[in-house]
Order: C-alpha cells, then sequence, then structure tokens
C-alpha cells in the first residue's frame, strides 16, 4: 500500500498536519518538560531533550535493570530503547537460528501476558523518571509479527519504533503505521541518508513514516556537509537524532575532537523549539580506565554545556 508524500497533491494537509502536530503534542506533554521529583532524572535542557540509544551501553548494560540503572547513573530521563532489554524482561523471542525448527506459534494469551510486561516495564522506567521514547526490536516477516511490535510500542509508551532505512520496508510497514498512530522511524548510514534536491521518496508511503537522522553519519557519508539543512527541511518528519562526533573521512571521535557540528545543531533545536530527541550514540573507541556508563556521561555534559 502506498500513499501520498505531504509534498505531492493528492495529499490531504489536513490529514499530515494532523498527525505532525499529534506528534508535537505528544512530545510537549508534561512529563517531558521536567522530572516530578528532584531526585528523578532531568536531561532536558533549555527545552531540548537529551537522551541516548540503549545500543550506547553495550557490554556493559544487556537486561532492563542493568539499562535502567546506566541511565540513571548518566542523568539521563529520555532513551531509545534496544530490543534485548526489552525480550528479555517481556519474554518475547528474539528470532530463530538458521537451520533450527520453527518455534511454536504465540498464542493470544502468551501475546496478552509478553504486553502487560512491557507495560510493567515502562511503568518502572518512568517510575524512576525515565522516558521511552522510542524501542528498536524487529518487526519480523509476518504480518502478526509486525502488528504486535506495534502494539508493544504502544505498551511501552513509545511515539515510535527505529528501523533501518529501507524504502520496501517503509511501504510495507506504513498501513500498520497509520493503524496504531505510531511512527516508524528510519535510521540512515553512511551511505544512505534523507535526499535534499527533491522530497525523500521514502516519506511518501505514510504519513507516519519519519527519520530517526544519524547526524555523524551524514556528516562522514557525505564527506563533510552540514547535517543541518536536513534538519531544517525535514524537521517535521524526524522523530528523534542520533548524535556522534565523526570527520569528514569516516572516522568515530570523543565529542568536540570530531567535526560533527552537534553544538550548533542542539542550539538550532532550542532557538527552533523544535521537540524531538537527540540521542547520544556512544561509538567512538573507549578510553583506557574508563568506559560506556562513564563516557555516555561525558557525552550527556556535553550537549548540556552546548545549551547552557
Amino acid at each position: 500500500m502506498k500513499t501520498s508524500s505531504p509534498t505531492s497533491k493528492s495529499t490531504s494537509r489536513r490529514e499530515f498536519l494532523g498527525s505532525a502536530a499529534a506528534l508535537a503534542a505528544y512530545f510537549a506533554l508534561p512529563r517531558y518538560a521536567s522530572a516530578a521529583e528532584s531526585s528523578k532524572p532531568c536531561s532536558v535542557f533549555n527545552g531540548v531533550r537529551i537522551g541516548t540509544i540503549t545500543y550506547s551501553y553495550r557490554g556493559a548494560a544487556n537486561t532492563a535493570e542493568e539499562t535502567l540503572k546506566a541511565l540513571l547513573q548518566d542523568g539521563l530521563s529520555e532513551c531509545e530503547l534496544m530490543g534485548g532489554p526489552i525480550q528479555s524482561f517481556a519474554g518475547i523471542g528474539g528470532g530463530q537460528k538458521k537451520g533450527a525448527p520453527p518455534a511454536p506459534k504465540t498464542t493470544d494469551a502468551q501475546r496478552e501476558e509478553q504486553l502487560a510486561k512491557c507495560k510493567e516495564l515502562r511503568k518502572m522506567f518512568n517510575d524512576a523518571g525515565v522516558n521511552i521514547h522510542l524501542h528498536k526490536l524487529g518487526f519480523g516477516s509476518s504480518d502478526e509479527e509486525i502488528d504486535f511490535n506495534f502494539m508493544i510500542a504502544k505498551a511501552l509508551g513509545a511515539v515510535g519504533i527505529t528501523t533501518e532505512r529501507n524504502e520496501t520496508l517503509a511501504q510495507k510497514l506504513a498501513p500498520f503505521a497509520d493503524k496504531h498512530k505510531i511512527w516508524v522511524a528510519f535510521h540512515n548510514h553512511t551511505s544512505n541518508y534523507p535526499v535534499m534536491d527533491k522530497p525523500d521518496p521514502i516519506l511518501e508511503h505514510g504519513k507516519y513514516i519519519g527519520f530517526n537522522f544519524d547526524v555523524g553519519h551524514y556528516f562522514a557519508g557525505s564527506k563533510g556537509l552540514s547535517p543541518i539543512p536536513v534538519i531544517e527541511k525535514y524537521h517535521d518528519r524526524i522523530i528523534s537524532l542520533h548524535l556522534k562526533d565523526r570527520t569528514a573521512d569516516g572516522g568515530n571521535l570523543p565529542w568536540g575532537e570530531g567535526k560533527t557540528p552537534i553544538k550548533e545543531i542542539l542550539q538550532l533545536i532550542r532557538k527552533e523549539k523544535w521537540t524531538f530527541p537527540a540521542d547520544i550514540e556512544l561509538e567512538y573507541k573507549i578510553p583506557q580506565g574508563s568506559d560506556a556508563v562513564a563516557e555516555v556521561a561525558k557525552c550527556g555534559r556535553y550537549c548540556k554545556e552546548a545549551l547552557a
């Protein structure tokens, strides 16, 4: 199923603006503005929501509880939650190994139990002061599996699901996204970033198709072009950013040592009062004597200082 782009003449402007307004309203809810209690983390700096994709903690936090502990240590109140902690906490299968016999079909009762556990996971994070704004869990191949993934997003309180950029997948997922009013945020790498010389065709497939825009990958893949014009062009279809510091020849470096204009990007979000989160993605080599949790904290301080 293919729907029109917001840039095409056949699109209902009211429909598109309605979905964009709903996204803005969702992000502007009071729980995103500040922590309810002083003991809870708050990483909203001058109106800019700073979080992390929990991939940043790989090797340091595997379970949901370990991940939450890492987020609290880093003072982060926002996250894009990877699939591993969700699957282990909720008892959701992680796929079959090649050559293994098919797994037994999940029953409706088991699905209900898994969704209840996802709601419990959401409550555990929310009670600690952390919002799960997105999750990254594979969609599976069947319509039932795809539909269930959107139900997981709702149970977690997430506004969307992230996945790697793929136009065929966008076309397949768009009807499910429209049905559930949950965004699919496509993540770019160095060779498949948003189109600038015309409307990006991936957005034409549905009004809940958007971008998880990785500014570091864009900077490296474009050989040093600023990500700011991309953000300005697509800000109403950006569901989140991934922040990392890279060089034009591709290297990942500790923040402040590369050339990606992270400070300028954050300051633009503050100036324009855009409400999508900007998530730290730790990909540079961790220095000897440090660890992932400590390095994410450094990146968080970098963001806070940029927005002071």
